[in-house]
Formats: structure tokens, sequence, C-alpha cells
């Protein structure tokens, strides 16, 4: 597989993210083949556009500019999954859901539920920590408006397959809003999750236990926490606070 500039495997096409997905053997090698995706044009275009271009308030930081990995131990019971990097958060600093208000939101959160270090993830270098706890996302560019195409959303889609199947103590998974959701049901098949029809409703607390490849997976409806959701109150931190309290009861159960 070629490297770009920086040193990541390089994939192209769908059907290279399949096969590098496929072959990635454990998160590191996982993570490095993500940071190098190349295989959604218009993705590829915004995101670098963003990194060139740069917010007035950030005109001084290098820009990450890439797909963002997932964050989290190999051990984790938990799985947090959202639906793509913000352009000036994650598409900026590299880590998933830092540098913006929807993740000042999500690590308070893990923090008040002792599944993080600290309640604030920054940057990439500020020490966070997390505990039992993998965050990631359905599609890993930021996309412009916020919003993925279907065809962006499955090419993506064997990256967290991979990453998901690679979580041998994995029973909750706590999904971020619609968008997500849906994306998620084709992610379980590919990590060998037995799927139920028809596909349960997306809802806030909403909660369905599947048979998976390593025991019973249990998934937790969540609206996201876009700043849509928490400014209008839709979301408030009593709700995800309740959500994660029983992400937590059933991964020690």
């Amino acid at each position: 597989m070629a490297r770009d500039a920086d040193g990541f495997p390089v994939t192209r096409s769908a059907a290279g993210v399949r096969r590098g997905a496929a072959g990635s053997r454990d998160l590191v090698l996982l993570d490095e083949r993500v940071s190098g995706c190349r295989a959604c044009p218009r993705l590829v275009a915004w995101r670098e556009e963003v990194a060139h271009v740069k917010r007035a308030s950030f005109r001084d930081e290098d820009y990450w500019g890439r797909p963002v990995p997932g964050l989290g131990p190999a051990d984790a019971r938990i799985a947090v999954v959202g639906l793509a990097p913000a352009a000036h958060g994650g598409n900026r600093t590299g880590r998933v859901f830092t540098g913006d208000r929807s993740g000042d939101w999500i690590f308070a959160a893990l923090w008040r539920a002792g599944l993080a270090n600290q309640p604030t993830s920054v940057h990439a270098d500020d020490g966070l920590e997390l505990t039992d706890v993998r965050v990631c996302a359905a599609v890993r560019c930021a996309p412009p408006a916020n919003a993925p195409t279907p065809e962006e959303r499955d090419t993506c889609s064997p990256w967290l397959a991979r990453e998901l199947a690679l979580l041998p103590r994995l029973r909750v998974v706590v999904v971020l809003g619609g968008f997500g959701w849906t994306a998620l049901w084709p992610v379980l098949a590919g990590a060998g999750v037995t799927l139920p029809r028809p596909r349960p409703a997306f809802g806030h607390g909403v909660e369905v236990t599947l048979a998976g490849p390593h025991g019973p997976l249990t998934l937790l409806g969540s609206y996201h926490v876009s700043q849509q959701n928490t400014f209008t109150g839709k979301l408030t931190e009593p709700m995800l606070d309740a959500v994660l309290a029983r992400a937590t009861e059933l991964a020690s159960s």
C-alpha cells in the first residue's frame, strides 16, 4: 500500500477501504489507514479546503485536514458513535469530537460517567485518557454542511465495522443521532452482528439488544450533541447522563 508524504497508507476507492479495513489486525493499523483515506473526492476536497482557508480564530494553527480516527482503548466495553468530524473541530485537531461545542458536551458527560480522566478535550496532546469507552464516527471526514451523502456513508462504513470488530469486550454502543443509527445497521452486519427485522426506529433512550460475535450487544439511542439540540434543550445534560449511566450499567452486567 502506497504512503503519503506524512507516512500514512493511502486508500483511494471503496474497494480499497474494504481491503484496508479487513486487513487491519489491530486498532493502531486501522487508525493509520483511516488517516490516509482519500476514497471520497468531495470530502477530500472539502476537508483540505477548510484546512487551508481556516477559521479566523484558528488561523495560526496547523489543521489536521484528514479523516479522523477513533479514540479509546481496545478493551473498551462501550462505544460512542457520532456522525462525522466538524470542519473546525476534529478536522482541525485530528481527534474525534475535539475542539468544538459538541465535543465539550460529550467529553464532559464521559467524565461525569467516570469514563474520562478530564471533562475537556481541546487538542490531541491535552492529556485526555478514556477508560472502557471508544469514541468514533460513522463518517471519518468533515462533510460540507455536516451532511455526508449515502454513498459516502457506505464507502466509509467498513472502517467502523472493523473498528467495532476489534473491540472484543464490546457490550454497548451509544448511537448519537438518527444518521448514526441508520448508518450503523450495515456496519453491525459487517462486524458479525445478527440484525433484527424490521429495524428498530431511532429515538432518545431507545434500547435494542442484539446477538453479537462476542456475546449480547446493546444499542442505546441518544439525540446528537449538536448545538441545534443542546441550545434548544432537546438534549440536556441529565438526558445524556442517563444514557451513559445505562451504558455503564449494561457494560458491567
